[in-house]
């Protein structure tokens, strides 16, 4: 019995290591490596109100550079609109990535599930943008964006014995999302 219970383990432990390298290969970048391309619906309160050619380049950079991938933005054409960025690893284990714009500004994103997130303020307007692989040739890129001043403040009062805590909301002012399509 402890042998068949041995071998049941040593099985087990076997696969999982399998699996494990499998998985490995299949983590985040590696997995969303390829030029994505699409279009970019931008909407306000009244509707959409442009749309514009969109594409996202993701490519390791080469071994000596850490662990670094292009993670390149091209709204319209790179002759209108090139974002060369790069995916810098900082604590991908804990889901924690770089975007390093090359022009001194390097934003914090995170890797939380299937979501590559982003969330920043730039000149009064608060800023989330996010990315997410739905199958191996799909990839959905939002912005969400508004004022970075709350337009309202509600509760921070006490009922009964509950104390309400303060809730302030934020206006929207555009919605952005493309549907990318791995070529």
């Amino acid at each position: 019995m402890m042998i068949k219970n041995f071998r049941l383990i040593l099985l087990l432990s076997l696969l999982s290591g399998m699996l494990s390298a499998q998985e490995m290969e299949n983590t985040f970048p590696q997995n969303w490596q390829g030029d994505w391309k699409g279009t970019l619906e931008i909407f306000n309160g009244k509707g959409k109100v442009q749309s514009i050619d969109m594409a996202l380049e993701i490519h390791k950079i080469d071994t000596s550079t850490q662990g670094r991938f292009t993670f390149g933005l091209v709204y319209g054409s790179k002759e209108q609109d090139w974002r060369p960025y790069e995916l810098v690893p900082v604590a991908p284990e804990k889901g924690l990535w770089q975007v390093d714009e090359k022009n001194t500004i390097i934003m914090e994103s995170y890797m939380y599930g299937p979501k590559l997130l982003c969330w920043f303020t730039v000149q009064k307007s608060r800023i989330l943008c996010t990315y997410e692989k739905t199958d191996e040739n799909t990839m959905v890129f939002e912005v969400i964006s508004g004022q970075e001043s709350a337009i309202s403040s509600t509760g921070g009062t006490k009922t009964e014995e509950e104390d309400i805590p303060v809730v302030e909301t934020f206006p929207f002012s555009v919605f952005q999302r493309a549907i990318l399509k791995k070529e």
